[in-house]
């Protein structure tokens, strides 16, 4: 990181920053091409590792990528503000960026797919646990991105 003075380390401003955003980017390398899908998610820290959740279609680019090219990149960012100035060069932003590289897999146990989607409904909605029919966690995809590196970044 370059700006070394706009690192954050402490856990407890990530993690207060990661549950208050709502998307996550996730950029595939396929065969010569950058594809970046934005989605919904869910997280939790396990041994001081984050591990990311989110869900999908059992079909298509991205669950294809999940499983032939599971190295990726993802980003976060939020807490957005433009900081106006009197000329163009003079304009500044506030910000707040999480951005890192882990591997991805698709969850095959049922317990694990009721803890990622309970994980990804957290995010948005509540702490309760929430239930799921049978028929719903056998026709959605539950990915998994356990992270290898995370950096966070912020202008405030």
């Amino acid at each position: 990181m370059r700006r070394k003075d706009r690192e954050i380390t402490n856990k407890a401003v990530i993690e207060d920053f990661l549950s208050r955003q709502t998307i996550i980017r996730i950029g595939f390398y396929d065969k010569g091409e950058i594809y970046i899908v934005p989605v919904n998610y869910g997280f939790v820290c396990e041994n001081g590792k984050y591990v990311f959740y989110f869900h999908g279609a059992k079909a298509g680019r991205k669950y294809e990528l999940a499983q032939a090219e599971p190295e990726v990149g993802f980003e976060i960012d939020g807490d957005h503000l433009i900081l106006r100035g009197d000329k163009a060069c003079s304009y500044s932003a506030k910000y707040q960026s999480v951005i890192g590289t882990g591997v991805l897999s698709v969850v095959n146990s049922m317990d694990e797919k009721i803890k990622g989607l309970n994980c990804l409904m957290k995010q948005s909605e509540s702490e309760r646990a929430w239930e799921f029919s049978e028929k719903a966690l056998g026709s959605v995809a539950v990915f998994r991105l356990r992270v290898k590196n995370l950096s966070c970044k912020a202008k405030i």
